[in-house]
């Protein structure tokens, strides 16, 4: 089974890039996640641009979303709500034909300094897989607040509660997209 990770945050230091490589290692045996790893290439969404090319970046991130058996999203929280870049991902992606988001089932999960991990951000993503028909795996969620404490400063998640609970939730996603996938 084949996941693409894509992390919401271009921050050097991401913690959320750090989840997504942690959720790799912790995946069930036969599960791999690839991160796409062009998000800053994708310019700012114009539906004027649209009309004339659908940018590179956002074509080879839709080629790989179709390639992928699931997708695995872990997004920051800014303002209560997800990144600039991750939504601006999303709404290029839902403009091309036949959509890639719909039916294709989704993990979300996120990490942040703060106590909530996200909570707010991962709401607000979900709210717009609805709209685009995809299907987010609701439970079990995964939180990571202080994650300033949780990973080191290689980007290695360190916190032992925290590597069982996402490998928990890694099990919880592959089957999940087994059933719906």
């Amino acid at each position: 089974m084949n996941l693409l990770g894509i992390a919401g945050s271009l921050r050097a230091g991401s913690f959320n890039r750090s989840l997504i490589r942690a959720a790799g290692a912790a995946a069930p045996d036969g599960v791999t996640v690839a991160a796409f790893g062009r998000l800053g290439e994708i310019p700012p969404y114009n539906d004027d641009e649209k009309q004339k090319a659908i940018p590179d970046a956002v074509t080879a991130l839709v080629g790989q979303i179709r390639a992928a058996d699931g997708l695995l999203i872990a997004t920051p929280e800014y303002n209560y709500g997800v990144s600039g870049v991750l939504k601006n991902a999303i709404d290029w992606i839902s403009r091309v034909p036949d959509q890639p988001f719909k039916d294709k089932p989704i993990g979300v999960m996120g990490a942040a300094m703060g106590g909530l991990g996200t909570a707010r951000a991962q709401y607000d993503l979900r709210r717009s897989f609805i709209f685009l028909e995809g299907l987010v795996m609701n439970r079990p969620e995964i939180f990571v607040g202080a994650a300033h404490t949780k990973f080191d400063e290689t980007g290695a998640l360190t916190d032992a509660a925290t590597r069982e609970i996402l490998t928990d939730y890694m099990k919880a996603l592959a089957s999940w997209i087994e059933r719906v996938g």
